[in-house]
């Protein structure tokens, strides 16, 4: 009888009690911003797992042993099956479970109906668009329903107690995700309406109040906590003790503050520089990441805020709730030749659970570690083995080519599975925004920090927060990366999860060589200025944007062009040639036929640079290099004009028109 009180004990705690009599949807809303509940180890069979619309062509042989079309693309419309009334099946899932996160790229007006509990009338119907447009009760909440760079996600509450069955009528849109958690037999969950209570109601309200105001710890002050400021000054190449804590307590906040150069100068500072945190005596670090991507985003200072982590103005901060048994010892590695001050402000108080029930906070920072053989496509994000749950990760991405970094789906593989229990749409997708949008945005859950127009740096972060991925024995993160390191499109990520103590975690501390430099700009052709680069003097009619041409082949200098689409005959593109120097120059350049482009002619300051030029072509091909002669030019900006003066009979009349590059050759 003893032990089954304490195995029930410890279950209770491992779900948040959602099985004791009078759980409340309020109670579920609450763990919207529970930080310190993710440290609770898992109970057996709690689960997440996520249906989405990815191309059901990718499939594991088990026969063979072999991934068939793992690198299949098209992800906009799969299903599970289609009934024979017309509708299609995107999920079904059996109770006690919560539906914590929707997703998709283009919500229309065809309807989308959530079952729940074996009911036959549904608990939501609504237009895909209306579970995302804050117009339809309870899914009103703009920090839990949203839309982020064309990215739309919903993270209310859906709980189901026995069953949950998701149908779309035609015309919802394409692409979706449901993100799903299943806890143990014998828990109660409330089955979901739309018309909540209103204790359920003033729980929403206040969790979007803490959602939209990021910054503090959401839990508050705690009983019994202290905080600590340490200054410390750390010599190069030193490892410097920051603070050592005696347990069992929990670290609840890390703030650091510290004067570094102005950007890009604070980029190699904040690689230089690595935090590791030990707990409980052990060996190796549990935390161990440069300083400045353990707070979610890189290179160098990016502001955001974000539920755990944020780059203020006033320092960064942290808020993963990080408990321990015996000890905690905080260091700053310094693998730089500067000496470098830092003050850390360190919060922590007593654990509020029996500590075995508690997992250790574990981040992690690498490049190109653990990259399956048989998943050649698949980039692992975070492979552990143990008991845990996986709540995170930042992925950093240089990518100086192209104008498209991702399109590849997150999978994750828990407890060893040879198919993924989650496998997503594409890379933006998981990091909750669409159709590679490269604006930046903030947000509790997910953000993009930088984007240079998806071309140079990029940052992005999502965190499992309702959504995190418990597991029993194993977990295995990656998401596809389709462009090769030789492109080059490289990746690094810092993982966020917690283990049980005795788990596998073998990251270990990366050399500083590996973490600065290898984001060093592409040499160029001396005098060449690439046409995506040149600076637009007067707004033309239509469009002019970066187009990345890596998919027609490899005849265009940094696989992209400046593109000029929407004008037509008359109209005039005024672009900036700036001359460091007075001198004679030849002039050159590489331009783009197509068929759907049209007859332009250019200028130079006003004087025509020979005849018209027909741009059309069959296909899509560049130019060759185009000699336009010698030029006289004064130190300063030169207007390269071009204007759409017909189209080739044969061609589709768009008058689109791509500049590659410009190019001033001086002539001694």
């Amino acid at each position: 009888m003893k032990r089954f009180l304490i195995v029930a004990f410890v279950l209770c705690a491992a779900v948040s009690c959602s099985q004791k009599k009078g759980d409340t949807y309020a109670d579920l809303v609450r763990r919207l911003t529970d930080l310190e509940a993710l440290a609770v180890l898992p109970a057996p069979g709690e689960t997440c797992a996520q249906w989405s619309s990815h191309d059901r062509r990718s499939r594991f042989d088990e026969k063979a042993g072999l991934y068939v079309s793992w690198d299949a693309n098209g992800d906009g419309t799969g299903v599970i099956r289609k009934e024979k009334n017309g509708q299609l099946v995107f999920a079904e899932m059996e109770g006690p479970g919560v539906i914590w996160r929707i997703w998709s790229a283009r919500a229309e007006k065809g309807h989308v109906k959530i079952f729940l509990d074996g009911a036959t009338e549904p608990a939501v119907d609504l237009p895909f668009e209306g579970y995302f447009d804050c117009k339809n009760k309870p899914f009103t909440y703009p920090a839990l329903v949203h839309q982020t760079a064309r990215g739309l996600n919903n993270y209310v509450p859906i709980p189901y107690q026995k069953s949950c069955k998701i149908v779309a009528e035609k015309g919802w849109g394409r692409y979706y995700h449901f993100t799903y958690a299943t806890y143990p037999k014998g828990t109660v969950l409330p089955t979901f309406k739309r018309d909540l209570s209103p204790a359920a109601v003033k729980a929403l309200k206040k969790a979007n109040d803490v959602l939209t105001h990021c910054g503090s710890d959401p839990a508050g002050e705690r009983p019994g906590q202290k905080t600590e400021t340490e200054t410390v000054t750390a010599a190069p190449k030193a490892t410097t003790t920051v603070a050592e804590l005696t347990g069992p307590r929990a670290i609840t906040a890390l703030k650091v503050k510290m004067k570094l150069p102005e950007s890009p100068d604070d980029r190699d500072p904040l690689r230089q520089l690595a935090l590791q945190i030990f707990w409980d005596g052990e060996k190796d670090p549990s935390v161990w990441a440069p300083l400045g991507d353990f707070f979610g985003t890189a290179p160098g200072v990016n502001p955001y805020k974000s539920l755990p982590l944020g780059m203020t103005d006033d320092g960064f901060y942290s808020y993963w709730y990080m408990p321990f048994e015996k000890g905690a010892r905080i260091q700053l590695v310094n693998d730089g030749e500067e000496e470098r001050t830092v003050t850390f402000e360190i919060t922590h108080a007593p654990v509020t659970k029996p500590i075995g029930q508690l997992g250790r906070f574990h981040a992690k920072w690498h490049r190109n570690v653990d990259l399956p053989p048989k998943r050649s496509i698949d980039w692992t994000m975070l492979k552990t083995k143990g008991r845990g749950r996986y709540c995170g990760v930042m992925l950093h991405v240089w990518n100086p080519r192209g104008r498209w970094w991702g399109e590849g789906d997150e999978k994750f593989f828990v407890d060893g599975e040879k198919f993924p229990s989650t496998f997503g749409t594409g890379s933006e997708d998981y990091f909750g925004y669409a159709w590679c949008t490269p604006t930046p945005f903030e947000n509790c859950y997910h953000n993009q920090t930088i984007s240079m127009g998806n071309r140079g740096h990029v940052s992005v972060n999502r965190w499992h927060i309702t959504d995190n991925v418990p597991f029993q024995t194993s977990f295995e993160g990656a998401i596809e990366k389709y462009f090769p390191d030789t492109r080059p499109t490289l990746y690094a990520c810092t993982a966020y999860w917690y283990l049980a103590p005795g788990g596998v975690d073998h990251y270990r501390p990366v050399p500083v060589g590996e973490r600065i430099g290898y984001w060093e700009p592409i040499p160029t052709v001396k005098g060449r200025v690439e046409g995506e680069d040149l600076r637009v003097l007067v707004k033309p009619s239509g469009t002019a944007s970066l187009q990345g041409m890596s998919g027609f082949g490899p005849g265009w200098s940094m696989e992209a062009q400046l593109w000029w689409t929407g004008g037509k005959p008359g109209d005039m593109l005024e672009l900036g040639v700036r001359v460091k120097k007075a001198g004679k120059y030849r002039l050159k350049m590489q331009l783009t036929k197509a068929v759907d482009y049209g007859i332009v002619q250019l200028s130079l300051d006003g004087k025509k640079l020979g005849e018209p030029i027909d741009l059309f072509n069959n296909g899509v091909i560049p130019t060759g290099v185009l000699d336009m002669g010698v030029h006289e030019l004064t130190k300063g900006l030169h207007r390269l004009q071009v204007k759409i003066v017909g189209a080739n009979e044969k061609a589709k009349k768009a008058y689109m028109f791509g500049i590659d590059y410009v190019q001033l050759d001086e002539v001694k």
